[in-house]
Protein backbone atom coordinates (compact mmCIF):
# COMPACT_ATOMS: atom_id res chain seq x y z
CA UNK A 1 0.00 0.00 0.00
CA UNK A 2 2.59 2.19 1.19
CA UNK A 3 4.66 1.99 -2.75
CA UNK A 4 1.31 2.23 -4.26
CA UNK A 5 0.67 5.60 -2.65
CA UNK A 6 4.21 7.18 -3.40
CA UNK A 7 3.52 5.69 -7.61
CA UNK A 8 0.43 8.30 -7.37
CA UNK A 9 2.33 10.93 -5.75
CA UNK A 10 5.24 10.56 -8.54
CA UNK A 11 2.17 10.47 -10.92
CA UNK A 12 0.77 13.08 -9.67
CA UNK A 13 3.90 15.45 -9.17
CA UNK A 14 4.46 14.94 -12.79
CA UNK A 15 1.69 15.55 -13.92
CA UNK A 16 1.81 19.10 -12.27
CA UNK A 17 5.37 19.80 -13.18
CA UNK A 18 3.82 19.46 -16.89
CA UNK A 19 0.23 21.37 -16.23
CA UNK A 20 2.22 24.21 -15.05
CA UNK A 21 4.37 23.98 -17.92
CA UNK A 22 1.51 24.58 -20.07
CA UNK A 23 -0.13 27.45 -18.06
CA UNK A 24 3.05 29.19 -17.54
CA UNK A 25 4.56 28.83 -20.64
CA UNK A 26 5.15 31.86 -22.28
CA UNK A 27 3.75 32.61 -26.08
CA UNK A 28 5.94 30.99 -28.22
CA UNK A 29 8.04 33.69 -30.92
CA UNK A 30 9.26 31.55 -34.19
CA UNK A 31 12.76 32.20 -35.54
CA UNK A 32 12.43 33.67 -38.90
CA UNK A 33 15.27 31.16 -40.47
CA UNK A 34 15.59 27.53 -40.40
CA UNK A 35 18.47 25.52 -39.29
CA UNK A 36 20.38 23.84 -41.40
CA UNK A 37 23.22 21.04 -40.29
CA UNK A 38 23.30 22.84 -36.92
CA UNK A 39 23.63 25.92 -38.08
CA UNK A 40 20.86 28.79 -38.63
CA UNK A 41 21.60 30.08 -41.99
CA UNK A 42 20.71 34.13 -42.99
CA UNK A 43 20.35 34.26 -46.82
CA UNK A 44 21.22 37.85 -47.88
CA UNK A 45 19.67 39.75 -50.60
CA UNK A 46 20.89 42.53 -52.64
CA UNK A 47 17.76 44.54 -52.38
CA UNK A 48 17.26 47.88 -50.67
CA UNK A 49 14.86 46.59 -47.91
CA UNK A 50 16.03 46.39 -44.56
CA UNK A 51 17.47 43.10 -43.60
CA UNK A 52 15.55 41.93 -40.32
CA UNK A 53 15.42 37.89 -38.64
CA UNK A 54 14.63 36.74 -35.46
CA UNK A 55 17.36 33.87 -34.16
CA UNK A 56 17.40 32.36 -30.62
CA UNK A 57 20.15 32.39 -27.82
CA UNK A 58 22.60 30.02 -28.25
CA UNK A 59 21.96 29.70 -31.72
CA UNK A 60 25.15 29.57 -34.30
CA UNK A 61 25.26 31.73 -37.56
CA UNK A 62 25.67 31.67 -40.62
CA UNK A 63 25.38 34.64 -43.45
CA UNK A 64 24.07 33.00 -47.04
CA UNK A 65 25.26 35.74 -49.37
CA UNK A 66 23.23 36.30 -52.34
CA UNK A 67 24.23 37.02 -55.64
CA UNK A 68 26.11 39.83 -56.65
CA UNK A 69 27.73 40.10 -52.71
CA UNK A 70 31.76 39.52 -53.31
CA UNK A 71 33.07 38.96 -49.98
CA UNK A 72 31.56 42.03 -48.16
CA UNK A 73 32.55 42.54 -44.39
CA UNK A 74 30.06 42.26 -41.81
CA UNK A 75 30.22 44.01 -38.98
CA UNK A 76 27.71 43.67 -36.04
CA UNK A 77 29.11 46.96 -33.44
CA UNK A 78 27.46 46.02 -30.80
CA UNK A 79 28.81 42.44 -30.11
CA UNK A 80 32.11 43.62 -31.74
CA UNK A 81 31.92 41.52 -34.54
CA UNK A 82 33.46 42.18 -37.31
CA UNK A 83 34.54 39.50 -40.25
CA UNK A 84 34.81 38.83 -44.02
CA UNK A 85 31.71 36.98 -45.77
CA UNK A 86 32.36 34.35 -48.13
CA UNK A 87 29.87 32.87 -50.76
CA UNK A 88 30.91 29.28 -50.31
CA UNK A 89 28.49 28.36 -47.40
CA UNK A 90 30.68 25.50 -45.62
CA UNK A 91 33.13 27.59 -45.47
CA UNK A 92 31.95 30.76 -44.05
CA UNK A 93 32.37 32.09 -40.84
CA UNK A 94 29.92 31.18 -38.15
CA UNK A 95 28.97 33.29 -34.77
CA UNK A 96 27.81 32.37 -31.44
CA UNK A 97 24.63 34.18 -30.20
CA UNK A 98 25.31 34.52 -26.08
CA UNK A 99 23.11 37.86 -25.60
CA UNK A 100 19.45 38.51 -25.57
CA UNK A 101 18.80 41.90 -27.32
CA UNK A 102 17.92 43.67 -31.09
CA UNK A 103 21.42 44.52 -33.00
CA UNK A 104 21.99 46.59 -35.78
CA UNK A 105 24.49 44.72 -38.31
CA UNK A 106 26.16 45.91 -41.41
CA UNK A 107 27.42 43.91 -44.83
CA UNK A 108 28.81 45.83 -47.06
CA UNK A 109 25.97 48.57 -48.15
CA UNK A 110 23.52 46.66 -46.79
CA UNK A 111 21.60 47.09 -43.09
CA UNK A 112 20.08 44.71 -41.04
CA UNK A 113 18.68 43.88 -37.88
CA UNK A 114 19.07 40.97 -35.73
CA UNK A 115 16.96 39.84 -33.02
CA UNK A 116 18.32 37.25 -30.30
CA UNK A 117 15.54 36.21 -28.30
CA UNK A 118 14.81 33.25 -25.43
CA UNK A 119 13.85 29.40 -26.77
CA UNK A 120 10.43 29.27 -24.85
CA UNK A 121 8.29 26.46 -25.60
CA UNK A 122 5.60 23.97 -23.50
CA UNK A 123 7.31 20.62 -22.60
CA UNK A 124 11.01 22.07 -22.72
CA UNK A 125 12.53 23.63 -19.28
CA UNK A 126 16.22 25.55 -18.90
CA UNK A 127 17.05 24.15 -15.51
CA UNK A 128 19.96 24.48 -13.21
CA UNK A 129 22.45 22.02 -12.22
CA UNK A 130 20.47 21.63 -8.88
CA UNK A 131 17.15 21.08 -10.71
CA UNK A 132 18.77 18.40 -13.08
CA UNK A 133 20.07 16.21 -10.53
CA UNK A 134 16.53 16.39 -9.48
CA UNK A 135 15.29 15.35 -13.24
CA UNK A 136 17.59 12.77 -13.08
CA UNK A 137 16.41 10.87 -9.75
CA UNK A 138 12.78 11.76 -10.55
CA UNK A 139 12.37 10.63 -14.07
CA UNK A 140 15.88 8.88 -15.18
CA UNK A 141 15.82 10.84 -18.55
CA UNK A 142 17.97 9.97 -21.41
CA UNK A 143 21.43 12.64 -21.00
CA UNK A 144 22.48 13.63 -24.16
CA UNK A 145 25.60 15.40 -24.87
CA UNK A 146 25.76 17.34 -27.80
CA UNK A 147 29.62 18.69 -27.19
CA UNK A 148 32.62 17.47 -29.02
CA UNK A 149 34.30 14.02 -29.03
CA UNK A 150 37.14 15.76 -27.46
CA UNK A 151 35.36 17.54 -24.75
CA UNK A 152 33.29 14.24 -24.10
CA UNK A 153 36.63 12.01 -23.60
CA UNK A 154 37.80 15.25 -20.88
CA UNK A 155 34.51 14.71 -18.55
CA UNK A 156 30.55 13.85 -18.87
CA UNK A 157 27.67 13.27 -17.15
CA UNK A 158 27.40 9.66 -15.68
CA UNK A 159 25.21 7.45 -18.30
CA UNK A 160 25.25 10.04 -20.94
CA UNK A 161 25.29 9.88 -24.70
CA UNK A 162 27.34 12.01 -27.34
CA UNK A 163 25.87 13.20 -30.52
CA UNK A 164 27.38 16.49 -31.56
CA UNK A 165 24.79 18.69 -32.17
CA UNK A 166 25.92 19.48 -35.68
CA UNK A 167 25.05 15.64 -36.69
CA UNK A 168 22.08 15.59 -34.21
CA UNK A 169 20.20 16.26 -37.58
CA UNK A 170 21.09 13.00 -39.62
CA UNK A 171 20.50 10.36 -36.14
CA UNK A 172 16.75 11.70 -35.94
CA UNK A 173 15.84 8.51 -37.06
CA UNK A 174 17.61 6.73 -34.14
CA UNK A 175 16.38 9.19 -31.68
CA UNK A 176 12.67 9.00 -33.02
CA UNK A 177 11.68 5.92 -30.75
CA UNK A 178 12.08 8.22 -27.59
CA UNK A 179 10.53 10.95 -28.51
CA UNK A 180 8.26 10.90 -25.40
CA UNK A 181 10.79 9.94 -23.27
CA UNK A 182 12.20 12.25 -21.13
CA UNK A 183 15.64 14.01 -22.22
CA UNK A 184 18.02 15.86 -20.45
CA UNK A 185 20.55 17.64 -22.93
CA UNK A 186 23.76 19.40 -21.79
CA UNK A 187 26.76 20.91 -23.73
CA UNK A 188 29.77 22.68 -22.10
CA UNK A 189 27.72 26.31 -21.13
CA UNK A 190 24.56 25.97 -22.51
CA UNK A 191 24.36 27.55 -25.97
CA UNK A 192 24.95 24.15 -28.30
CA UNK A 193 22.34 22.29 -25.94
CA UNK A 194 19.83 25.10 -26.67
CA UNK A 195 20.02 24.57 -30.13
CA UNK A 196 19.80 20.94 -29.90
CA UNK A 197 16.78 21.49 -27.82
CA UNK A 198 14.98 23.39 -30.50
CA UNK A 199 15.84 20.96 -33.19
CA UNK A 200 14.44 17.81 -30.94
CA UNK A 201 11.40 19.71 -30.37
CA UNK A 202 10.31 20.57 -34.01
CA UNK A 203 10.91 16.86 -34.41
CA UNK A 204 8.01 16.23 -32.02
CA UNK A 205 10.01 15.21 -28.77
CA UNK A 206 7.99 16.45 -25.85
CA UNK A 207 9.92 16.05 -22.60
CA UNK A 208 13.10 18.35 -23.13
CA UNK A 209 15.38 19.80 -19.75
CA UNK A 210 18.41 21.98 -20.95
CA UNK A 211 21.19 21.72 -18.52
CA UNK A 212 21.03 25.95 -18.40
CA UNK A 213 24.90 26.73 -17.81
CA UNK A 214 26.06 23.49 -19.17
CA UNK A 215 28.16 20.57 -17.43
CA UNK A 216 30.60 23.73 -16.59
CA UNK A 217 27.98 24.47 -13.93
CA UNK A 218 27.58 20.98 -12.79
CA UNK A 219 31.29 20.64 -11.91
CA UNK A 220 31.23 24.32 -10.50
CA UNK A 221 28.17 22.59 -8.14
CA UNK A 222 30.42 19.69 -7.40
CA UNK A 223 28.29 16.77 -8.45
CA UNK A 224 29.46 13.80 -10.25
CA UNK A 225 31.39 13.66 -13.55
CA UNK A 226 32.85 10.50 -15.28
CA UNK A 227 36.08 10.78 -17.10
Amino acid sequence: MVKQFKMIGVMLGVLTFFLGQALGAAPLTIPSVQLVNGFRVLSITKSGELQEWIVFRGDYIKFNLGSGLEDPVLSIPSLSIEKTLVADLAQAPYFKMKEIGSFDFFIGSLVGILKVIEFNQVNYEAVSAQQAQRVIDSFNPIILDVRTPGEYARGRLENSVLIPVQQLQSHMDELAEFSDEHILIYCATGNRSTVASKLLIDKGFTRIFNLRHGIKDWDKNKYSIVK
